[in-house]
Formats: C-alpha cells, structure tokens, sequence
C-alpha cells in the first residue's frame, strides 16, 4: 500500500477536494493521510462526507494528522475529544500529532510537560480505537546540553505500548540524525514513516523519492524492526509540477522499494 500524505496538494485543494482526490488514485496510490481538519470539518466536508468522496476512488485513510494546540498549550480536553471524536469517524488506524508551534518547546521541561500530556492523549485516542502516534520534524533533535533532545524526551518518557511515532525521513536527515540507528535504538516504535528525498545541493532541499540523496533502498530493508504499518510520501514543496511529483514518487517506490 503506497500512501500520499495530502499536505502535499494543498494548493491543489481548495480549487475542488474531488478533483484532486481522484488524480490521487488515478496515479496509483492506495491510501491517504489526511490533514487539514478544523473546527468539525475537513475543508468545508464532515468527517461522513470527506471519507465518501476517498471511497469512491477506493483510496483508504488509516492515518491523519490533527494540531493540538489547544490541549497542549491549554490543557484543554475539549478540543482533545471532540478531535478524537471526529478523526475516529474517518476509520484510521493512527491519530497522528504532527508540530509542535515554536512557542510550546523552548526547554527540555517543555518536551516533558508535552510528553505527560501525549500519554493523556494516547488513552482517550486508544479508547476510541486508534493509536497515538507523534509526527518529527527536525527540532525535536535539538541539543540542549550533554546531547540530551526533545525526541529523547518523547522516546523515554511516553508509554511505548501507547505512543507511536511516525518518522520523517527528511527532517531526521537534516536533523544529522541516521534514521536506520534510530530505528535500532528504538525498535517497533515507528509504526509509520514520511518518505520523501533530500536534494544533492548546498539547500538540500526536498526533492521526489530516488532523486535525492537519502538511501531508500536500505531504510526499507528494515521496515519490519522499525514496526513500519504504513508510509506516506510527502513532499512540503515541489519544483516541478505537483502532480507530475507525485508521480515520480510513486513510480520510483513501486519499482524499487515494494517489489
């Protein structure tokens, strides 16, 4: 099953979410990871309606992606459960939390207090039939003293039977960071990967899967010790256009990574 996180046709959306949904599935992907949901809604469709318009083009979604802020920054489980409520409608499997703003990790203390609240939330999320799972970017590999960071936070002080983690590829490549150690100090943890390229250049700046410099072919020789269900392609910005590097993604995974 190759996935698309849809963040990546996010210009694409607002000018018909069908439109694109089909093109989605016309190239070949099986599933989504959506985002994009606020205030009971997905741009502008219920929870019932978004998840029609991905059945007819026989597309799944066993992963979304839902900001927080409020009951991070707020405590405020209102928001938690009425989120959880509305993604548990969508049938996913993972109820993923996917940025921290800059405001809510300025210490190792605020990756802590964060880390209590994602075990809160892992339960109300595994109590409505999902399971938890925490987005990286490249911050949360931040040294802040003694090589101590905000993943190892995450990683050591939230319950490994609750809380999963779905690992950018990108993100821990720029981070410095080698995804396949990762993976090994911490098997069966990243139940979910973004895979998406780095560019060979001085920006290193995203690019389609097989066109940068990551090395697919040996990250997904251990997809089953990381505990890796699923995967989406992502990419946060395209040079050619978006449909076409969707893809060249998909092309290159199908040929090369998933025989």
């Amino acid at each position: 099953m190759i996935g698309l996180q849809l963040y990546t046709l996010r210009s694409e959306i607002p000018n018909g979410l069908s439109d694109v949904i089909a093109k989605v599935a016309k190239t070949g992907y099986t599933s989504v990871e959506v985002f994009g949901y606020a205030d009971g809604k997905f741009f502008g469709k219920s929870p019932e309606e978004f998840l029609l318009i991905l059945k007819d083009n026989n597309l799944k979604t066993p992963s979304g992606h839902y900001m927080m802020n409020d009951f991070l920054t707020k405590g405020d489980t209102d928001q938690l459960k009425r989120t959880v409520e509305d993604a548990a409608k969508m049938g996913h499997d993972f109820f993923v939390i996917p940025y921290l703003t800059e405001n809510m990790r300025s210490s190792l203390d605020d990756y802590k207090n964060l880390a209590e609240k994602i075990n809160f939330a892992a339960t109300e999320v595994k109590n409505a039939g999902m399971r938890l799972a925490y987005h990286n970017h490249d911050f949360e590999f931040k040294d802040w003293g003694g090589g101590n960071t905000g993943m190892d936070i995450f990683l050591k002080n939230t319950d490994p039977d609750n809380v999963n983690f779905e690992m950018d590829m990108y993100w821990t490549t720029k981070a410095g960071k080698d995804p396949i150690a990762l993976i090994k100090a911490n098997p069966g943890r990243f139940k979910m990967w973004h895979v998406k390229d780095m560019a060979n250049s001085a920006e290193r700046e995203f690019t389609e899967v097989g066109s940068g410099v990551i090395d697919y072919k040996e990250i997904f020789k251990h997809k089953k010790e990381s505990g890796m269900e699923y995967f989406f392609v992502e990419q946060d910005q395209v040079k050619i256009p978006v449909y076409e590097s969707i893809a060249k993604s998909y092309n290159y995974i199908k040929s090369n990574l998933v025989l």
